[in-house]
């Protein structure tokens, strides 16, 4: 193979413009495509910046000719030449007005042929994809996926640090604490016994950090969680972790949309409208059923429950007691579009979600048509439709059940009626606060409250007093607030509780013991005796934020080297198995329980 001694890159392949006609360059990169007519061989030649089209001319140099014939596909190669017009232009890529004659080629290396094709188009599997990663991340779709990642943190790391917060790096190896997702445990060989976790987030951290006067923190941090995985989950993934001292809700939201706004602009050139919209948790689940909903489109809910209490449908009449209610969404002209079959299969996408059925109504010009509208009066069906805005053509879809099993079911089959029809515009961002969250939710395989974002999430003031006394803690709410994007929660933070004693009441309401909340705790509460200054923060999901920019379908497609959905890397085939000595020297021994 020939060596680089002499040959200096000037430029990326896919700068090359018309301007630089008559320059001499030299680039260096793969072989994408090679076509040989003769006398002439045309090369596509690919790197970080794009595709130049290489030309070998024997007149130019026979000895370029005689190497360029034998070139396969990925081999790496530098090449010496002079820009010049392009012949034929392909107005598909940047580079389409020039092309550079070759009077020098060096084959720097040659390639095996690739089990994938390194084209954006390739329809292989992921799971190929995955096994072959540093291949499949040489297709300018990755590359560009991988850019555009590395440009926003470049823009939050700016933002940040000009609006005075402090880039501080916090522990991987901290203690395992309950609450949230499985931790990742490490054993300690210097302590026997013992384990480290995996941080699920620096939220104790970050928080110390606060108490020890440093005002202002940020990190871009990966965090671990032992979880089952689907498209916008990975075991580890990569915040935007922010911390602030002297704030409330308000001033945390001001200056994390200055965050977005910039992001939006450096990175896509996209002008987006702050403040942000905001909705409170409450209306949120009643008008689309998610605390994350996409609001580039209608299909808001209805509440039909006070219309139907009475009516022959026992399905919705006892669909209509406290905690449960009967909802519905308009699909405005919907009923051409969603045949017997189409709505069939919108029941069945319902009862994944723990629907018992999804019942349905069409109006027509003379009247409504449903399997259901015998069960009901003239005045009834006249009310339902006059609740729902209904009018000739449309689709009413509805689900009777209790409220989380409305707020689901109903939600999912708004986001499949949507993407059916078209409604959500992929170049559309719609940003939105979502406030005012639950404290508590309900753990029902364990029969207990546990914290709905963390343990140490402050109430709101007007809830405060009602911490230990409340009847029904699920009404509680939090100075909590998540920030959406087009259905995503992107970011999530709160104002946190600062005193010591309102820190105890919160454990004593998850149930934690005093002994039991020191002794996992303990370190938090003793820092709070020492002056504590009231703070709030903010976590954006970068992986998740970036796969939106990029308008990527999972947080795979931007992240360099993800595990499977099966938490495994096909390409390292990580995790493996340890070697007996290293288990010994941890003092470990592995028992794999027989499941059957």
């Amino acid at each position: 193979m020939d060596n680089l001694k002499g040959m200096k890159r000037t430029c990326y392949a896919g700068d090359l413009r018309s301007s630089d006609i008559g320059k001499e360059v030299v680039l260096m990169g793969w072989v994408q495509k090679k076509r040989n007519l003769g006398g002439l061989v045309f090369v596509d030649l690919r790197d970080r910046g794009g595709i130049s089209q290489i030309v070998f001319d024997t007149e130019v140099s026979k000895e370029a000719f005689e190497k360029a014939e034998k070139l396969g596909s990925e081999y790496v190669i530098g090449v010496r030449g002079k820009v010049l017009e392009r012949q034929s232009k392909n107005p598909n890529i940047p580079t389409g007005e020039i092309e550079v004659f070759a009077e020098e080629l060096r084959v720097l290396n040659e390639s095996q042929t690739p089990p994938i094709y390194i084209k954006d188009d390739d329809e292989v599997s992921e799971a190929l994809r995955l096994k072959y990663r540093y291949l499949d991340l040489r297709k300018p779709k990755m590359q560009k996926n991988l850019m555009l990642r590395h440009k926003v943190a470049n823009v939050v790391r700016n933002y940040l640090s000009d609006n005075d917060f402090c880039e501080i790096e916090t522990p991987f190896l901290v203690k395992p604490t309950p609450e949230g997702a499985r931790d990742y445990l490490v054993p300690s060989r210097v302590n026997e016994g013992k384990f480290y976790a995996l941080p699920q987030s620096p939220q104790l951290y970050k928080q110390l950090l606060m108490v020890s006067g440093m005002d202002r923190y940020f990190q871009i941090v990966k965090c671990f969680r032992d979880e089952d995985l689907r498209a916008d989950r990975q075991p580890e993934f990569t915040q935007i972790d922010c911390e602030m001292s002297f704030v409330e809700e308000n001033d945390v939201m001001t200056i994390m949309e200055g965050l977005v706004k910039d992001i939006f602009k450096k990175v896509l050139d996209r002008d987006i409208v702050t403040p942000f919209p905001r909705m409170t948790y409450a209306d949120a689940m009643d008008k689309y059923g998610s605390d994350k909903p996409d609001t580039r489109y209608g299909l808001e809910f209805v509440n039909i429950s006070n219309i139907v209490a009475d009516c022959g449908f026992k399905v919705f009449s006892d669909s209509t007691k406290p905690g449960s209610s009967v909802r519905g969404i308009n699909v405005v002209g919907g009923a051409d579009h969603f045949t017997r079959k189409a709505i069939s299969h919108l029941e069945d996408h319902a009862k994944t979600y723990r629907a018992k059925g999804l019942a349905w109504m069409k109006i027509t010009d003379e009247g409504v048509t449903s399997p259901i509208a015998k069960f009901f009066t003239e005045e009834e069906l006249a009310k339902i439709t006059g609740a729902m805005d209904a009018k000739s053509g449309d689709l009413l879809l509805f689900v009777a059940d209790k409220d989380p099993v409305v707020y689901d079911a109903l939600g999912q089959v708004r986001i499949a009626v949507a993407d059916k029809l078209g409604l959500a515009d992929p170049n559309q961002f719609n940003l939105l606060w979502v406030t005012e969250f639950p404290i508590f939710e309900e753990d029902e395989e364990n029969g207990r409250f546990v914290a709905k974002h963390h343990p140490f999430t402050s109430p709101m003031d007007e809830d405060l007093d009602k911490l230990e006394s409340a009847e029904n803690k699920l009404e509680l709410r939090a100075k909590a607030y998540d920030i959406v994007l087009n259905g995503y929660e992107v970011g999530g933070g709160s104002i946190r509780i600062s005193n010591a004693e309102i820190q105890k009441k919160m454990f004593k309401a998850l149930g934690f013991t005093d002994e039991e909340a020191y002794n996992k705790f303990g370190f938090l509460i003793d820092a709070f005796k020492f002056g504590t200054p009231p703070h709030g923060g903010i976590a954006f999901g970068l992986d998740r934020l970036v796969m939106l920019l990029a308008g990527a379908e999972n947080i795979r497609e931007v992240i360099a080297f993800p595990k499977n959905q099966n938490a495994v890397c096909p390409m390292t085939n990580a995790p493996s198995i340890a070697e007996d000595d290293q288990l010994k020297e941890l003092s470990i021994r592995v028992e794999i329980e027989d499941k059957e």
